[in-house]
C-alpha cells in the first residue's frame, strides 16, 4: 500500500506551494507533465495518486473525462474541495486499481509512485488499465535537489523520509522487466532548482538540456503495448502450365 497521507502532511504539502519560488517549480513540473499526456478532447485520463487534485487542476478545461484516485482521505477532501465535481475520485492503492482493464485512454503518476511499497506493481496496474500512454512524474534521485531533501529527512522528519526516489536507468530497468522492449521517451525538469525567473525558465524549457540525467523531476511517457512495424509479404509463384487435351483423345470422343 505504501505511505499514506496523514491530515497534518495533507495540510504541509498544499501549503508548499505557496511561496512564489515553489509555484515555479511546480510549473515547470506541470508543464513537462503535460507536454507526454498532450490531452485531447474526449480522453478518459487517471491520476492515480491524485493528492489534493494540483496534477488534475491544468486538465480540467481540455473536455477529458478525469478520474483521480489517492488512499488518504484527508488528500481526497482537498481534491474535492478544490476540484467540485468535474473528477471522479477515488479512494484506493496504486498497487490493485479497482477499474477494468483498457478503462482509461492514458494513466499517469505525478510524484506518487515514490510513495508506494511496490512501484513495479503500480506500474504493472497502470498499465493494465490504460490501453495508450502511460506517464511516469517521478523524483531523481540523482538530483542535487532531492539529495538535500533526504538529508534533511534524517534529522528533521518529513514526508520524504517516506519516499523512494529512482533514477532513469532504474525506472527503465522496472518498466523493461514488466513489459519488455517498450517505446520509452524521458526527459528532465528543474536543473537549477535555486534560482528562478524568466531567463531561468526559458532555459529550463530547453529540450536539450532537458536531456539532463539530473533534473529534479524525471518525466517519462511509455506505451503499454510494444510497436511492431510491419511490411507486406512477398510470395513468388510459378503460374501454372496451360492445360492442353489429347489431340487423339479428342477426335475419338467427337467420332
Amino acid at each position: 500500500m505504501g505511505y499514506i497521507f496523514d491530515f497534518q502532511d495533507a495540510g504541509l504539502y498544499d501549503a508548499w506551494f505557496d511561496p512564489a519560488k515553489n509555484k515555479y517549480c511546480l510549473d515547470l513540473e506541470i508543464k513537462l507533465m503535460m507536454d507526454f499526456l498532450s490531452p485531447e478532447k474526449g480522453q478518459r485520463i487517471l491520476d492515480i495518486g491524485c493528492g489534493s487534485g494540483i496534477s488534475l487542476e491544468p486538465l480540467l478545461d481540455k473536455g477529458l473525462n478525469l478520474t483521480g484516485l489517492d488512499p488518504s482521505p484527508y488528500m481526497l477532501d482537498l481534491a474535492s474541495n478544490r476540484l467540485g465535481n468535474q473528477v471522479d475520485l477515488h479512494r484506493g492503492v496504486a498497487e490493485d486499481l479497482p477499474f477494468d482493464d483498457n478503462a482509461f485512454d492514458c494513466a499517469f503518476f505525478f510524484t506518487s509512485l515514490e510513495f508506494t511499497d511496490r512501484p513495479a506493481k503500480a506500474i504493472e496496474e497502470a498499465c493494465r488499465v490504460a490501453k495508450d500512454t502511460v506517464v511516469l512524474c517521478i523524483l531523481n534521485r540523482y538530483a542535487p535537489l532531492n539529495m538535500i531533501r533526504r538529508f534533511k529527512s534524517f534529522f528533521v522528519p518529513n514526508i520524504y523520509a517516506h519516499a523512494n526516489f529512482f533514477g532513469i536507468w532504474e525506472l527503465k530497468q522496472i518498466l523493461f522487466a514488466i513489459l519488455g522492449n517498450v517505446p520509452v521517451k524521458w526527459r528532465t525538469t528543474l536543473q537549477f532548482p535555486f534560482t528562478y525567473g524568466k531567463i531561468a525558465a526559458l532555459v529550463e524549457n530547453n529540450k536539450i538540456i532537458q536531456k539532463s540525467f539530473f533534473g529534479t523531476l524525471i518525466g517519462m511517457k511509455i506505451k503499454p503495448v510494444p510497436n511492431f512495424r510491419t511490411r507486406p509479404l512477398v510470395l513468388k509463384l510459378k503460374r501454372p502450365k496451360a492445360y492442353r487435351p489429347t489431340t487423339g483423345l479428342a477426335t475419338r470422343m467427337r467420332s
